[in-house]
């Protein structure tokens, strides 16, 4: 029988397709693990992650995150129907398991994540007749993830489902100027809230470098350039590829490190091979030591093609790394031009190209960027991601319980 104590709190529901190591899931996490449990009751529904066909070490880790949680207060709800990809059969499955789930927890907030969790989930708690639906989409999909025809669907689907929204987060300006443009909602019914980042475990830790450059292979003295995140077309690895292979075979001294997986890994193994400077291309796979190989990079690079807002590019800027990222979605947001690092076009090899080799040729510039990139880390802290979405919270609610 529920206490006095727990029927005084706001229940929030989270809702998201699946938790692995990605931006969105860490996000969606951290978000459950922050709010503060003497106000909240906080629930986490998210499906088998089986699509992320993670590696043992990455479900093992998933895994200690998710124990954590529970062990904080979250309650966790597995919906084996939830997934990723497109099913009209699961999807009717993960609405009707959403709807039950909800009219059962009866929570005074839902709140989605992601685009498939985003649509199903707004509309099981639209039909539950929840009192406040919040959604982030942790950038949206309406270019650079599928083929047209599955944007144009999508951004269909999400003007359907936009009018159940009370509120869209958005990670970042660029973002929420997206959703602008598209129509998809009105600028007050959304609210800029960036994506948390632990800055002190990259700001603060201590890496055997030296240990780390052993094991991947690379020199001492190497100047290394680094990129972490999915090898998937979106991400854009093969742009940088081709924008540096010209460097590796002018610079003997020069690595550039993938770390991280993803359908292009062949791809990129064998371009490498053909064009020069392969056996100084080193994937490095899934990490959980992602704070210390960090300090391996004298520059960080991320040329994707969409993105919402690249935590990752925060991870780096914390780390005192100069970075050069796409002008694309929330990372103009992050990075400056000329001042933390340099943002180019992500289909423009040469631009990347001089961006990266004029970061190379300058240790006193890698230096005064990283200074400023640690300036910049600051204000993505986790706490105050957490602050701004308990006030969400409460301003939408209102008098609506």
């Amino acid at each position: 029988m529920p206490t006095d104590n727990m029927i005084n709190k706001i229940t929030v529901m989270h809702i998201i397709t699946r938790m692995d190591m990605g931006g969105s899931a860490q996000n969606t996490l951290l978000t459950c693990l922050g709010l503060d449990k003497s106000r909240y009751r906080v629930t986490l529904v998210t499906g088998l992650s089986r699509e992320s066909r993670m590696t043992e070490a990455e479900t093992e880790a998933v895994n200690r995150m998710m124990d954590e949680a529970v062990q904080n207060g979250v309650d966790i709800t597995r919906v084996p129907a939830l997934a990723r990809s497109l099913n009209p059969i699961y999807d009717i499955q993960a609405l009707w398991a959403l709807w039950r789930i909800i009219r059962k927890g009866k929570p005074d907030i839902v709140h989605t994540h992601t685009s498939k969790a985003g649509i199903l989930g707004r509309w099981a708690a639209w039909l539950a007749r929840v009192p406040v639906i919040v959604h982030t989409p942790h950038g949206h999909v309406f270019y650079g993830h599928f083929a047209a025809f599955f944007s144009k669907l999508f951004l269909i689907t999400e003007k359907l489902t936009a009018p159940l929204t009370h509120k869209l987060i958005a990670l970042t300006k660029g973002e929420r100027d997206d959703y602008l443009a598209l129509n998809l909602f009105a600028s007050d019914s959304m609210e800029i809230i960036h994506s948390g980042v632990d800055i002190d475990a990259f700001a603060k830790v201590e890496a055997d470098t030296g240990a780390l450059r052993k094991e991947l292979g690379i020199p001492e003295d190497a100047l290394v350039v680094g990129s972490v995140g999915w090898l998937l077309p979106v991400k854009n690895p093969v742009g940088l590829l081709d924008a540096l292979i010209p460097l590796l075979c002018e610079r003997p001294e020069l690595y550039l490190v993938f770390v991280g997986k993803g359908e292009l890994e062949p791809v990129l193994r064998e371009k490498a091979r053909e064009k020069g400077g392969g056996d100084r291309v080193v994937f490095a796979g899934w990490r959980k030591d992602i704070p210390e190989l960090m300090r391996l990079f004298d520059v960080f690079a991320l040329p994707s093609l969409n993105e919402g807002m690249g935590r990752v590019v925060v991870e780096a800027m914390a780390s005192g790394k100069p970075v050069v990222a796409a002008d694309v979605g929330g990372i103009p947001d992050m990075v400056h031009h000329g001042k933390n690092g340099y943002l180019v076009d992500p289909q423009d090899t040469v631009s990347l190209k001089t961006a990266v080799a004029g970061l190379l040729d300058d240790s006193r510039l890698r230096e005064s960027m990283g200074i400023e990139g640690r300036k910049t880390a600051d204000r993505f802290g986790l706490s105050a991601m957490i602050s701004r979405i308990e006030v969400l919270y409460e301003s939408v609610l209102g008098g609506r319980t």
